[in-house]
This record gives C-alpha cells, structure tokens and sequence, in this order.
C-alpha cells in the first residue's frame, strides 16, 4: 500500500495563512461539476469501501484496495481512460509536460472526473507549486470523499505549512476510510500527540 512520504522543507514565509485561504476559496471551484465515475465503478464501491475499512489485516486490504484504485480510475468514458493511460505513460517515462498537459485536458472536458484532479494536484505537489496541489486535491475529494489517497496527500500539505489541526482530521479522514493504508496509522499517531497532546 502506498507509502507515506517525508514532509518537504516549507520556508517560514509560506504561511498556514496562506494555505488557509486556498483551502477556503477551493470549494467554490469544486463545486462547478458534478462527479463523474463509470456507474459500475459506483457499484462496486459501494460492496468494496465498507470491505476495505474491514479488512482485518493488511495482506486482507491489500487486494481490496488494489481494486478500489483501479474504479476510481474508471470515469465511464473511454475518451478519458485512454488520455488517463497515456498521461500515466508519458509520466513514466519522465515526460512530466506531456502528462501535464494531457491532464489538463482531461479536467477540461472532464472536470467532475476526481481522479484526474487527484494525479493533477499530486504532480503540481512534486513541482513543489502547493498553491495549485491544494486547489487541485480539494478538488478531488469533494468529487470523490472516497479518495484516501487524495485525502492524506492534502493532509500532508496542509501539515508543512502548519495547520496540523486541519491535517489530522484529514489522515483520519483517510485512515477510516483505508485503515491499513502503509504507514498511516503512524503519522496519525504522531500528528495527534502534537495537536491533542498524550491524552491519546
């Protein structure tokens, strides 16, 4: 299960006030279209997530979780999976530009499509513009609020800058929904004694 990376170094002046405004303005963005997912991507979510936050163990996640990322993956156009796969290709190869663009391409004539916007605000993330990984994450869990991923991707961000609060209830967010999600249960632990202090 996917790894949680090391904080990035954040320089004094990027402020938790500057974080705090893009998370409040990115709701009236999110809002501009609904959420769009292949509806047998819906189904099968519906029988999986509450699997997933059951599995009892993480060789028992493991397999279930693989299938949700493989339906959330699924917007129900064949137009967009195919720009989806070549953007994922362009960016394996190390053509970060192509799949930026090929991306941006898809959340214009799929903007409801949570996906798109998740891998969007996670490589504006590794081009270190958090502004526009805010915006684009937010994004993805207002369209999709079953996205652990997107949600402890935000979480991270939003603890560089400071606002550990807001942080923790976004990781727990993610941890109810994927409780063996690698190495979550750990920053949540840590992150909780730093907001909570040891009462937990």
């Amino acid at each position: 299960m996917a790894p949680a990376e090391s904080p990035r170094y954040i320089p004094a002046m990027r402020s938790l006030a500057f974080a705090a405004a893009l998370f409040l303005a990115t709701p009236v963005l999110a809002a501009n279209a609904p959420p769009q997912l292949a509806p047998y991507a819906v189904k099968q979510l519906d029988k999986l997530m509450p699997k997933l936050a059951k599995a009892g163990s993480p060789e028992a996640a493991k397999p279930i979780e693989t299938q949700v990322l493989q339906l959330f993956n699924q917007s129900g156009s064949a137009s967009v999976d195919l720009l989806m796969v070549r953007a994922a290709s362009a960016a394996h190869v190390g053509d970060s530009d192509t799949s930026a663009k090929l991306l941006e391409s898809i959340t214009d004539i799929a903007p409801g499509f949570a996906e798109a916007w998740r891998v969007r605000g996670m490589m504006a993330a590794d081009a270190d513009n958090d502004k526009e990984a805010i915006i684009y994450l937010n994004k993805a869990i207002t369209l999709n609020p079953r996205q652990f991923q997107a949600y402890a991707d935000l979480a991270g961000i939003l603890a560089e800058y400071g606002d550990k609060k807001q942080a923790l209830q976004y990781f727990r967010k993610a941890l109810a929904l994927d409780p063996y999600y690698e190495g979550l249960d750990k920053q949540v632990q840590q992150l909780a004694r730093q907001v909570e202090g040891e009462k937990i």
